[in-house]
């Protein structure tokens, strides 16, 4: 079960009406679904930012940094926010490591205990790295992000990935501010993460949150 550590939002009402790599027209079919929306969006190209009713809940939202080490944050269907940061390093059983693919078995079946834990998610966003320091950093994302999106996929879950650049520039107005400058930041909202990856993952969150009105 993964370790969570519960913070809230006190304010989700500053919604921003920028939309940068949305959602595709299917998934926002269905989100508006979920809203009460009954306008068609099945012509549509991206998910336009949408005036909530008064009394619509949240839409329960993941994100992640994924990575050995994986952020992750939460918003669930009441306001209410989780984060953390969860290690998926290779483990030795004895005196062997175990295959380089349990790994990836270990973070499906993180993924699904967090679906449970959150009661049901409605979306799923990731932190789009496309430059890695090496090569063995390269394979490891790459394994991590086919994994979620095959796992997206068969629960339905619609999934979009956002460039690094993006949520750094909304967190401290700089697309390439660095780890401690995103940890600041995210502390500056009233979060305490633990490391970058955990900083990142709320960082995206807000992103969500304040750009995508979800």
């Amino acid at each position: 079960m993964p370790k969570i550590i519960s913070r809230e939002i006190n304010d989700l009402t500053h919604l921003t009406q920028d939309v940068i790599s949305p959602l595709n027209a299917r998934a926002c079919a269905r989100i508006r679904k979920l809203r009460g929306d009954e306008s068609d969006a099945s012509d549509r190209g991206l998910c336009a930012p949408q005036n909530l009713p008064a009394n619509a809940p949240s839409l329960a939202v993941l994100a992640l940094d994924l990575g050995t080490t994986t952020g992750w944050a939460v918003r669930s269907r009441d306001a209410m926010v989780t984060s953390g940061s969860q290690s998926f390093q290779p483990q030795r059983s004895g005196a062997r490591f175990e295959g380089g693919g349990m790994r990836y078995l270990r973070f499906k079946h993180w993924l699904t205990e967090l679906k449970s834990v959150a009661g049901d998610l409605h979306a799923v966003y990731f932190e789009e790295v496309r430059r890695h320091a090496g090569v063995d950093a390269a394979h490891a994302y790459g394994g991590f992000m086919a994994h979620l999106t095959a796992w997206c996929e068969h629960h339905n879950i619609p999934y979009q990935g956002v460039p690094v650049g993006t949520i750094k520039r909304h967190a401290t107005g700089k697309g390439n501010a660095s780890k401690d400058e995103m940890i600041a930041a995210i502390r500056a909202r009233g979060f305490d993460p633990i490391d970058d990856n955990e900083a990142d993952a709320l960082a995206l969150l807000l992103w969500v949150i304040e750009t995508q009105e979800i």
